[in-house]
This record gives structure tokens, sequence and C-alpha cells, in this order.
């Protein structure tokens, strides 16, 4: 294909065609198409409920109806932040796809720093999925915080809410990755070595502040002592995250680098990475549980959630990968990596909404829970997640396959290269 260089970086002369109506391409705005009806439906539930509208406020302003339409527009019951659901199936994902691409980019920077040539060679299309997969996040994540009135971050900047300290985190973060991407791409491999180490902090850096920044966005955490108190809950992140990054490596490599050389010397390398976080992840599970409030562990273990966390979460993230994984076929690893992919999600769905099963104990006995200000929500508080939200979830997956194509059509990430 020709070519043509900028900074030392080889751009492919591709066509529109080929750009833009690969058959890759015509999945992801399949996907994209799904988010953004998703995104319709939020919006109108949210700001535009027919009901609660000027016109039937002065006919009837008593209607119980009324009310009940102000109250969700105002508090939300569709994946908006509000008191009663404050966190739901938006902050899953954007939990899930954040951290399994960090974790993504925290693993090859590793690989760097330890010299796995194998890894080296094949590094630029690692990086460039998990940091799509951070954009599919952030777009998740913007799209809850409704888009049109993100600007007055620029525009009113509050250093002290947790939301803005996602600005200086992300512009610090993604710059860093790009130029480890570009040193990559243009050769310059004893450099991007160097670059590596801050990156590996960085990534670390990224799992901390996230839950900082969630913790300070909802106060409220000390009264729910599932995310409180489970121990080491930034390595537990990290470690589940792992899992979950190696799951979606396993299955990369098989998409675009099984025909390559060095292919059987990678699966078997994620393969027994996989098998190492997975012993790290079920000491974690059995620690945790035992430590966490006995009101979160028995909802968690043997209320509402259980058959979820059992069929679902221990089955396909713990059981069923480490059943595969114990001998060293390598044709089990695929079908072992789409495992942990979505018990990894599972998890994250879990830990989100298992934080709100009873989420306003007197545990203190002060603050709301003191002043009974919650005395409509219930111990069990659940609610299941809008056909929107759901969407928008899809959507997201289409969001890092757009990118994760455009830039291997005008880079060719999926090539393998030299290492010097």
């Amino acid at each position: 294909m020709e070519k043509f260089t900028i900074a030392g970086l080889e751009i492919n002369k591709a066509s529109f065609k080929d750009m833009f109506l690969n058959k890759i391409m015509l999945l992801s705005y399949v996907l994209i198409a799904f988010a953004i009806y998703g995104i319709y439906e939020i919006y109108e539930l949210r700001y535009f409920t027919k009901v609660a509208s000027t016109h039937s406020m002065s006919l009837d302003p008593f209607n119980p109806e009324l009310k009940e339409a102000l109250k969700s527009a105002i508090f939300g019951n569709v994946g908006e932040v509000s008191r009663e659901v404050p966190w739901t199936l938006f902050i899953s994902n954007y939990m899930y796809m954040i951290y399994t691409g960090s974790g993504i980019i925290f693993l090859v920077a590793l690989a760097e720093l330890l010299n796995f040539k194998i890894v080296e060679k094949l590094a630029a299309s690692f990086m460039v999925a998990g940091l799509a997969m951070v954009f599919a996040g952030l777009f998740t994540i913007a799209t809850d915080l409704n888009m049109l009135n993100m600007k007055w971050m620029f525009l009113d900047p509050n250093t002290n809410a947790g939301m803005w300290l996602m600005l200086p985190l992300y512009f610090t973060y993604i710059p860093f990755v790009l130029f480890e991407i570009y040193l990559i791409l243009t050769n310059k491999r004893e450099l991007a070595r160097k670059l590596a180490f801050p990156i590996l902090v960085l990534s670390i850096g990224v799992d901390l502040v996230e839950y900082y920044i969630q913790a300070k966005l909802f106060s409220m955490n000390t009264a729910r002592h599932f995310w409180t108190e489970f121990p080491g809950l930034m390595w537990y992140f990290i470690i589940s995250a792992f899992v979950s990054s190696l799951g979606v490596m396993g299955i990369l490599s098989y998409l675009v680098h099984k025909n390559k050389k060095g292919y059987k010397e990678l699966i078997s390398l994620i393969r027994k990475s996989m098998l190492f976080f997975l012993y790290l992840l079920a000491i974690y599970e059995v620690v945790g549980y035992l430590v966490i409030d006995k009101d979160w562990a028995f909802i968690i273990l043997f209320g509402e959630f259980r058959v979820l966390f059992f069929g679902g979460y221990v089955l396909f993230a713990l059981v069923l990968p480490f059943l595969l994984l114990v001998k060293p076929d390598r044709s089990y690893i695929i079908p072992a990596s789409i495992s942990v992919i979505i018990g990894g999600y599972i998890g994250r769905y879990l830990f989100v909404y298992g934080g709100n099963a009873n989420p306003l104990t007197n545990r203190f006995g002060v603050g709301y829970e003191k002043y009974d200000f919650y005395s409509l929500t219930t111990n069990f508080n659940y609610v299941s997640p809008h056909l929107g939200e759901i969407f928008i979830v899809v959507g997201s997956v289409g969001v890092a396959i757009f990118i994760f194509k455009l830039v291997d059509t005008l880079f060719s990430i999926t090539k393998q290269r030299d290492v010097h």
C-alpha cells in the first residue's frame, strides 16, 4: 500500500471506502446506531417527559402522577445519578472499559520493561486496543454526565469536585499513551522502553484516582460498606482488570495474530499470566466476603444476587477459565478468554449494583441516615437497567471497534514489528 511520512510516522494512503466502508467499520456503525437510539431514549425520558410540563402543572398541580413525573425528572430513574439510585449500568460499563483498557496498557508497558520480545513486536495493536476501550468508557460516562452541560467543566471549573479531576487525569494519561504508540510505530524502541515506566506508574494512578473520584462524587459511600470495606480496593480493581485485560488480549491475538510468527509463545504467555491473576482474584474474593459487612455479604452470597454471583461471576470469571487453562492446551485459551471477559463484566455489575443493594444503613448515626432523609428507600434497593442504557453500553463496544479499525487502516498496527 502506498504511504506518506509525517514526523517519521508512516501513514497508509487509504481510500474513503477502505477507511470507512469495510466490514468491521459497518459492524461498528450498527453498534453505534444502538448507542444513538439509547441516547435519544435516555434524554427523552430525562428531560422531555410530556406529563411534567408547564401546561399540565397549571391544569392540575396536585395530581399524584404529576408529582411522580416531577420526582423522576429531578432525581431520575433511568440511569441518572440520583440520591436513590446513584450508580447504574453506565458506571458499571465505564469502570469495566476504563479499567480493562488501562490494564492492557499496563501489561504491555510491563512487558516492555521486562523485555518480552513477542509482546514488543505486537505492542502497537495491544496498546491501541487498550486506548480504544478507555475512549469507549469515556463515551459512556460522557453520556451519563449529559454532554450538553460538560462545557461548564471548562468554563466554570470546580477543582474541588471529583468529576473535574477526570480532566487533568486523562489529559495527562492519554497523551503519554499516544506518545508511546508513536514511538513503537516509528521503531524508537529504546525510548519506548524508557517511557514504559512512567506509563506503568500512570496506569496504576488511573485505577487509584478513578476510585478516589468515584468516592468523592458520591460522599454517601460511608453508608455502603460493600465498597468501603473491601480490602485493598485499588488492588482488587487492578487484579480483576488484569484478568479481563488478558481475556481481551487473548481474543485480539487470535483474531489478528494467529498466523504470525511467535503466536504460540504469545498465547502461552497470556495463559500463564491469566492463571496467575485468576489465583489472586479468587483469594481476594474469599477474603473480601469474609471482611465486609455481613448485610452486603449475605445479599450477594445468599440473597437477591446469589444466582448472578455464583452462576455468572464465579462460574465465568473463575471456575470455567481455570478448568480451561489448567492444562497447557492452547485450544482452550480462546474460550477461557471469552469466559473471563463475560465474567469480568458481571463482576463490575455486581460491584456497582451490589453496593446499592443495602444503601443507606445508619452506620455512624450521622448525616442523612440519622434524619431518615431516605425513608422511601428499602433495605434492598435495585433498579433494572433501562433499555436505553443497555443500548448505549452496546454502542460503546462499537466506539472501541471503530477507533481500533480506523487506526489500523491508517498505521497498520496489527503488523508484526521488528524489535531493535
